[in-house]
């Protein structure tokens, strides 16, 4: 259909563009967007004046941040690898965003030349549009889970001391596309960039990155940058804009000359406000952070920003160490199960739910045959293997008690974030629990992964919820007991498959002997398992 649209060297008028620009509803999403990234790639080329220029610029681009997330929608619900089908849609997403910032900033070089004088009232906005366009690049590696390009972090370091030298850094600019302040000024923009890689990007589910965007945006304005302050604090972040990189702590890079620090205690503040009215029953949406932000997700999420966006740099607990060997990753829940405790999952009530044929297969004669436990399986990986799931060897990169940062070519196995997995290390005897942190692919192919180590040996159990709705042939599933480990502060947990967890809810869990446990708090909430604490009710 993009044969019937007018050629771009016959648009010679702010009309013709926005006559184009309407008749994109009428197009494919892959159709517009190829559209927009010409139409935008040509317009300075076009006889326009760089006011009419910038009219057009305007006009497009609530159409273009449409565009690009139904594109961009492809691909951010997982990881992309280098070598994926949904590669080339990355990088057209990328282009776009780098046609659009480049635009700003041609126009931006045209208004401080010769001539430009009537123009330079709009170096605030020219300035703030291309610092939040350039980030804009950097937030969609974020999405797909990719390692950030070189040179992409010092372009939005250029940009934002440009604007510093042209005095415009601070100067506020209205953007109807911001959806709290509908306003925004250069130093917002790249303070809110700065804001989502304090984040752990690469350890966000889609929605929850989404709302890190959202917020940054809107909590940038309790943030500064200084460039003067009265005593160093080793903890506090700092940022070389001679750098490809964002904020780092002070203790890391060392101070420097031209060194930036942010100070976010102000955001602080607001984040503690906004939990006090989180328990008084305010609604997160009441409360500017969006329509779509629910509970007790979004109180989840704003606690873990709480620390990093508005007190300092935290203190590894526990030291990296390098390491050479292997790790082995299992992600089936059921091939876990079988790693840990190396035999066959069967119900307790295996006899009642079989019901009468169970009876006729072990009655021989009018005798009872006797019942025997379920063998051990003599090579539980192989078993594994055998029913269709693979181990995958991960090479660890370092480590430390708890956990480990690995990498792999091409897993076999997908793997998510927060996700439960089995791992073994090669120097292990027995599969442990883990829990995806973050996951990052590099430009030869190449995941890395974060993996958090849930402490103490695993033991596997079968569980199923007590009361009087629980007949004796309802259905147990599989779950994981953890000891209490003292030395970690880790109380004894269980691990449930997901969305489970209930506060006093009582189970019936079956391992080395039965008991009912009540359900007291959740420890961790993954993609697939609930991690929660307990007390005994009965044995």
């Amino acid at each position: 259909m993009t044969d019937s649209l007018p050629s771009f060297t016959e648009l010679r008028s702010i009309e013709q563009y926005r006559k184009l620009l309407r008749t994109l509803h009428t197009l494919s999403a892959t159709e517009s967007h190829t559209t927009l990234v010409r139409m935008l790639e040509g317009l300075l080329a076009s006889p326009l004046g760089p006011e009419e220029q910038l009219e057009v610029l305007e006009s497009a681009r609530q159409t273009i941040t449409f565009v690009q997330h139904e594109i961009s929608s492809r691909y951010a619900a997982h990881p992309l690898p280098p070598d994926s089908a949904e590669d080339a849609t990355l990088r057209q997403v990328v282009r776009l965003w780098t046609a659009l910032s480049t635009a700003y900033a041609r126009l931006s070089e045209r208004s401080s030349g010769k001539g430009g004088d009537d123009f330079r009232a709009q170096w605030p906005l020219l300035a703030q549009r291309r610092i939040q366009y350039l980030g804009q690049i950097i937030i969609e590696y974020f999405r797909a889970r990719r390692a950030e390009p070189p040179g992409a972090w010092k372009a939005v370091h250029a940009a934002y001391l440009e604007a510093e030298k042209a005095g415009v850094a601070h100067s506020r600019v209205i953007d109807p596309l911001n959806n709290t302040w509908k306003a925004q000024s250069p130093d917002e923009a790249y303070i809110a960039l700065l804001l989502v890689d304090l984040t752990n990007p690469y350890g966000r589910d889609q929605r929850e990155l989404h709302w890190i965007c959202r917020w940054a945006q809107r909590f940038a304005p309790y943030c500064i940058m200084q460039t003067e302050w009265e005593q160093d604090d080793d903890r506090a972040y700092g940022l070389d804009a001679n750098e490809d990189h964002g904020l780092r702590p002070i203790a890391l890079i060392g101070p420097r000359p031209g060194m930036r620090r942010f100070d976010g205690h102000q955001l602080a503040a607001q984040i503690k406000a906004m939990l006090t009215e989180f328990k008084q029953g305010t609604t997160p949406a009441s409360l500017g952070l969006g329509d779509d932000c629910v509970q007790p997700a979004c109180a989840r999420l704003l606690v873990s920003l709480y620390r990093p966006w508005g007190m300092s740099a935290a203190g590894r607990r526990f030291p990296r160490r390098p390491k050479r060997g292997g790790n082995k990753v299992c992600t089936d829940w059921d091939s876990i199960g079988l790693l840990v405790s190396g035999k066959e999952f069967i119900p307790p009530n295996q006899r009642q739910i079989q019901g009468s044929s169970y009876d006729i297969n072990v009655i021989t004669f009018g005798g009872r045959a006797e019942e025997v436990d379920p063998a051990l399986i003599t090579d539980p990986e192989a078993e594994v293997r055998r029913r269709g799931h693979s181990i995958d060897e991960w090479l660890i990169l370092d480590h430390s008690v708890s956990g480990f940062r690995m990498q792999r070519k091409h897993p076999v196995e997908r793997i998510e974030h927060h996700q439960l997995i089995g791992l073994k290390p090669s120097d292990g005897t027995q599969y442990l629990l883990g829990q995806v942190s973050w996951l990052m692919y590099e430009p030869d192919g190449t995941l890395l992964a974060g993996i958090h180590l849930l402490g103490g040996l695993p033991t596997a159990v079968a569980i199923r919820g007590a009361g009087i709705n629980v007949t004796h042939s309802s259905p147990y599933s599989q779950g994981f007991m953890l000891p209490e480990v003292a030395a970690m502060r880790a109380p004894a947990t269980i691990i449930l498959p997901g969305n489970s967890f209930h506060a006093d809810r009582v189970l019936e869990v079956h391992g080395s002997h039965a008991m009912q446990l009540r359900l007291t708090s959740l420890v961790t909430r993954g993609a697939n398992f609930d991690q929660a604490t307990y007390e005994v009710v009965s044995r």
